[in-house]
């Protein structure tokens, strides 16, 4: 059937409606691939008052952890706290099954990085946002 109507563009989406959507992806790609095993992926440091000072976000599905976001409080960055995050977020990700974690980032934020953990560059856009580029990184998760 083809839609006729009005194709709206919403800078304020509800969050109803963004779950809406997601939820309707995600019963796609379980309804086509069979995997119904998707969970998300999250941990954050907390200072002594409760605080977010750290965090990490994704999920695992289908044999895969994918991070979306890994965000560090500047006074708490280059002391360890991201790579210890990200060591968690893979044996948690070893732990429910999954063989790779994939990830991306922009040039101004971490290439370097993950690069040094041993995350390997599998895709670039550049221009993404103008001025800078992005990089798909993956790695193959060995048994511990």
């Amino acid at each position: 059937m083809a839609w006729r109507g009005p194709i709206v563009f919403e800078e304020a989406p509800s969050r109803a409606d963004l779950d809406r959507l997601k939820d309707a992806i995600d019963a796609f790609n379980c309804e086509t691939t069979g995997y119904r095993d998707g969970r998300y992926l999250a941990t954050f440091v907390r200072d002594e008052s409760g605080e977010m000072i750290a965090g990490l976000s994704g999920f695992t599905w289908g044999g895969y952890a994918k991070v979306e976001y890994l965000w560090i409080a500047a006074p708490y960055r280059h002391v360890g706290l991201g790579r210890r995050l990200l060591e968690a977020a893979e044996d948690e990700a070893r732990a429910r099954g999954c063989e790779v974690v994939v990830l991306d980032t922009h040039d101004f934020q971490a290439p370097g990085f993950y690069a040094k953990l041993g995350y390997v560059a599998c895709g670039r856009t550049d221009g993404t946002p103008r001025g800078s580029g992005q990089t798909w990184f993956r790695k193959v998760l060995s048994p511990r």
